[in-house]
C-alpha cells in the first residue's frame, strides 16, 4: 500500500470531519520567560494545518510532546506557549486542553466554536512513550481521520506516532512536512547523484557507528570532524592529547578502519585546541595533538581540504558540527562546512540536531536543498530506509 499524503487525497475525506494530527512541537523555550527561542518546527507545520482547514475539516485536533516530563505533569513543559504562537500565526483561536485525556474534550468537539484544539503535552502520561494501546484508543476517539506530520518523532514507537494507527485503518495519512522529509532523504538513500560526500561530526562514534557503516558503502568520501575524529586518529596511531576520546570509541573506530571501505574516510590534518574545554585557542598545525592540549575544532588546513572535496560533490549529507561551534573561538570549522555547502551546486541535505543549529547560526540555511527537522529520525531513515511511524501509516501496526 502506498503512503497517502494529506494534500493529494480527495476533499471529501476531510470535509466536515474531525482531524487528529500528530505534530512535533518540541521547541526550545526560554526557562524564565517561557518564550519560544526557535519556532522552526511550528513554522514548518503551518502548511499542513492550512491544507486541512482549507479542505473543510470541522475540527482540527493537534497533539505533540514537549521536552521530557517523564510521564508526569510538569508546567515547565506545558504547550501553552505553542498554543499562543499558533493562534498568532493562524489568526484564529487555539484552545489548549487541561490534559490530552481531559473529560471536557468531547464537549469541546461537540461545539461549533473551538475549531482548533491543541491537546496538552502527550508525555505528561507515561502511556505515550510506552505505546499503550488503551491510551492510543482514547486519543483516536477524538477524530475521524489521523495525520502524522511529526517526522522528528517518527522513529519512536509511541502511542501517538505508532500504536494509534491501529484505530484508523484506511484513514491515516502523512502530512506535508513528513512528505518533504521522505522525499529529501530518499534522494540520499536510494538515488544519490555521485560523487556523494558525507560530513559527519559530533561527539561519539558509538552513537553513529551504524550510520557510518551504512554511509561508507554508498559515499565517495566520508569527512569526519568534531570529537568524532579523535578516536579515529588515535586508532591510526596518532596522539590526541587530552581530547574527548573513550576507549570504546577507539575500539569501534579500529573496527571501521579495518573494513575495505575505510579508504573513503578523510580525517583532520590540523586542529584548533586548548588546555581546557573552551579555553584560549591554540593552533595545532599537524595531525597529532600535544599531550597537554585537547582538540576543539578542525584547523584551517582541514577546512580547506574538506571544502575542496565538497566542491566536487553532486550530493552532500551533513550531520554533526566540526567543533564546539557554540563558542565563537571554535566555530570556524563548522561555519566553513556551511559555507562550502552554500556555494555548492550539489543536492545538500543537513541532517538534524546540532547541524541545523549550526547552519541557522551561519545564516545560510536557505542556501541548503533541505534542512531536516529530525536529528535521530533522519539518521535512522538513512540507516534503515524507513521509520516505525511511517511504516505504520503505510501498513498499519505490527
Amino acid at each position: 500500500m502506498a503512503l497517502q499524503f494529506i494534500d493529494s487525497i480527495d476533499e471529501s475525506q476531510i470535509k466536515d470531519k474531525r482531524v487528529l494530527v500528530r505534530f512535533d512541537f518540541n521547541v526550545p523555550l526560554n526557562k524564565e520567560t517561557k518564550e519560544i527561542t526557535d519556532s522552526t518546527r511550528i513554522d514548518y507545520a503551518l502548511e499542513t494545518i492550512k491544507v486541512i482547514l482549507e479542505k473543510g475539516a470541522s475540527k482540527l485536533i493537534m497533539m505533540s510532546h514537549l521536552g521530557r516530563p517523564k510521564g508526569e505533569r510538569n508546567e515547565e513543559f506545558s504547550l501553552e506557549p505553542v498554543a499562543t504562537y499558533l493562534a498568532d500565526k493562524l489568526g484564529e483561536e487555539v484552545t489548549l486542553t487541561e490534559s490530552c485525556l481531559d473529560r471536557g474534550i468531547k464537549t469541546l468537539l461537540s461545539l461549533n466554536s473551538n475549531k482548533i484544539i491543541l491537546l496538552e503535552n502527550l508525555r505528561f502520561h507515561k502511556e505515550e512513550t510506552e505505546n499503550d494501546r488503551e491510551f492510543a484508543r482514547k486519543l483516536s476517539e477524538y477524530a475521524d481521520v489521523y495525520v502524522n506530520d511529526a517526522f522528528g518523532a517518527a522513529h519512536r514507537k509511541h502511542a501517538s506516532t505508532y500504536g494509534i494507527n491501529a484505530f484508523f485503518k484506511n484513514r491515516a495519512y502523512a502530512g506535508l512536512l513528513m512528505k518533504k522529509e521522505i522525499e529529501a532523504l530518499t534522494k540520499i538513500t536510494e538515488r544519490p547523484e555521485t560523487p556523494f560526500v558525507a560530513v559527519v561530526g559530533g561527539a561519539k562514534v558509538s552513537d553513529k557507528i551504524k550510520i557510518i557503516e551504512r554511509l561508507l558503502s554508498n559515499v565517495s568520501n566520508l569527512l569526519i570532524g568534531g570529537a568524532m575524529a579523535y578516536p579515529f586518529l588515535k586508532a591510526k596511531g596518532n596522539e590526541v592529547g587530552i581530547s574527548l576520546c573513550s576507549d570504546e570509541d577507539v575500539r569501534l573506530a579500529k573496527k571501521i578502519l579495518s573494513q575495505k571501505t575505510a579508504h573513503k574516510i578523510v580525517l583532520p590534518i590540523d586542529h584548533l585546541g586548548s588546555t581546557e574545554f573552551g579555553g584560549k585557542p591554540q593552533l595545532i598545525d599537524k595531525v597529532g595533538i600535544p599531550n597537554d592540549l585537547m582538540g576543539l575544532d578542525i584547523g584551517e588546513q582541514t577546512s580547506a581540504k574538506y571544502s575542496q572535496i565538497l566542491s566536487g560533490a553532486k550530493t552532500i549529507l551533513w550531520n554533526g558540527p566540526m567543533g564546539i561551534f557554540e563558542n565563537e573561538d571554535y566555530a570556524g570549522g563548522t561555519l566553513s562546512i556551511a559555507k562550502a555547502l552554500s556555494e555548492s551546486d550539489a543536492y545538500t541535505l543537513v541532517g538534524g540536531g546540532d547541524s541545523v543549529s549550526a547552519v541557522n547560526k551561519s545564516g545560510l540555511a536557505d542556501k541548503m536543498s533541505h534542512v531536516s527537522t529530525g536529528g535521530g529520525a533522519s539518521l535512522e531513515f538513512i540507516e534503515k530506509g524507513s521509520l516505525p511511524g511511517i511504516s505504520a501509516l503505510k501498513f498499519g501496526v505490527e
